[in-house]
């Protein structure tokens, strides 16, 4: 187990801040022991060459794989890992599944003790990069299913000697009073589940930011605009940081620097990160927006190649952010997905472009994005969610229409038709959420 730290702000000083020459060595070694071991594992014998001598060789010479190829090795026998497995199934400890939000098969994955031992050590790396410590009091909300979700945090916070606060099978009105009466440090959530606690503060008459004692907000799981950061920093009087992970990693592998807003490290010895362009699959420089693609050094059950994420990111160099890390960085994060990219008219849509719209009208309590065919053109319709207002003040919730309306029209160049929807109509959700739906036909 690794010791705690007690005068340095690392979790692991030495490899947060070794050389980057001595940080390539690192990630070849366990590049290579990892191919040596992929031997056992049907799917990786077929598909990775022999005789590969360096980190260069390898990006050069290992072809991409997509979550298509993964989800087609698990149909064949064995069920129900098919033929991905480098370890026997039966040293499993802990079983996980994607969240299945795109409407793809769930990837089905496993953890032996050793694979668990290091996702929740890249837990630890990131939450006390992020401040937290031992004898804080943390609460994990979310609902602790098969998705693989906050489960590495609730164990990295026991690891490093935090307490941890159950919530899984309340609902948000009991989180609201868990957070104030058990005076809880650390909150994890989604953003959108954060929002959705903001918003239940509001309705109990609770203000977070007096009332609780919340000082880090730890977001992940899906991507999420500046914007809703500083709207759930501001309820809770809380510093928020971006966390990012996969289920096909099994733990996280970026955090948010408190020395530096958006920079988002990534955990390079734990994963080999690269960022191609997403037509020509070509490697892109610092700077330039592309595709991540993970290859995971830590785990010995269900392991990962050259994986394309389709996850957009913007990679920066180690030296632009001043807290000593060594480790290259993501500016803000995941910034959106390819696969969530819509072309309407010409413009190219996400959801985060419209959250980050949404966020800045605090009139609204929730909304609905629906991607629709109108009289043989593609429309953009959003639904929305007014917050409760006095009758004397109805007529501004049709102004709010006109006003989202316009707001969208000048900064994505389309103007959108707006729905009112009744209090309560719309979903809310804990894991992540799916406001984004595509009725288009074909």
């Amino acid at each position: 187990m690794t010791p705690l730290p007690t005068d340095t702000p690392y979790w692991n000083p030495r490899t947060e801040t070794m050389p980057r020459e001595e940080l390539a060595r690192w990630q070849w070694r366990k590049l290579r022991r990892a191919l040596e071991h992929a031997e056992h594992s049907p799917f990786w014998r077929e598909r990775l060459p022999k005789g590969i001598a360096s980190l260069e060789e390898y990006t050069e010479r290992v072809p991409l794989v997509y979550k298509s190829d993964l989800i087609a090795a698990q149909q064949a026998e064995p069920a129900p890992y098919g033929t991905i497995p480098s370890t026997d199934p039966a040293l499993a400890v802990r079983y996980h599944q994607t969240s299945g939000t795109s409407g793809n098969p769930p990837f089905r994955t496993f953890d032996t003790a050793r694979d668990w031992t290091w996702a929740v050590d890249m837990w630890c790396t990131a939450l006390y990069g992020a401040g937290v410590r031992a004898g804080q009091r943390g609460c994990v909300a979310f609902g602790y299913g098969l998705f693989m979700g906050y489960w590495g945090m609730h164990y990295a916070l026991e690891r490093m000697g935090s307490m941890v606060v159950p919530v899984g099978s309340m609902d948000s009105r009991s989180r609201v009073r868990l957070l104030v009466d058990q005076r809880i440090d650390v909150l994890g959530c989604t953003p959108t589940y954060a929002m959705r606690l903001v918003e239940t503060a509001r309705e109990m008459g609770v203000d977070l930011a007096a009332e609780a004692n919340v000082r880090i907000v730890v977001t992940g799981a899906e991507p999420r605009p500046d914007s809703t950061a500083r709207a759930i920093a501001d309820a809770f009087g809380a510093r928020v940081y971006n966390f990012a992970g996969m289920t096909e990693l099994a733990t996280v592998f970026m955090f948010e620097c408190p020395a530096r807003a958006g920079s988002c490290h990534i955990i390079e010895p734990g994963v080999i990160e690269e960022v191609l362009h997403p037509v020509t699959r070509e490697p892109v420089g610092y700077g330039e927006q592309g595709v991540r693609v993970m290859t995971a050094l830590g785990r010995e059950g269900i392991q990962i190649f050259r994986y394309w994420t389709d996850d957009l990111v913007v990679k920066r160099p180690w030296h632009e952010c001043g807290c000593g890390r060594n480790w290259d960085w993501y500016d803000g994060g995941i910034l959106g997905r390819t696969d969530d990219m819509r072309k309407i008219r010409g413009i190219s849509v996400t959801p985060v472009m419209i959250e980050d719209i949404m966020r800045g009208f605090d009139q609204v309590s929730e909304y609905q994005t629906v991607l629709r065919t109108v009289r043989g053109l593609d429309t953009v319709v959003v639904r929305v969610e007014p917050r409760p207002v006095p009758a004397a003040r109805r007529s501004e919730q049709a102004e709010l229409c006109a006003r989202i309306s316009a707001e969208m029209k000048r900064q994505l160049g389309l103007r959108p038709e707006v729905e009112l929807a009744d209090p309560g109509s719309l979903p809310r959700f804990e894991v992540k959420a799916a406001r984004f739906h595509d009725e288009r036909a074909g």
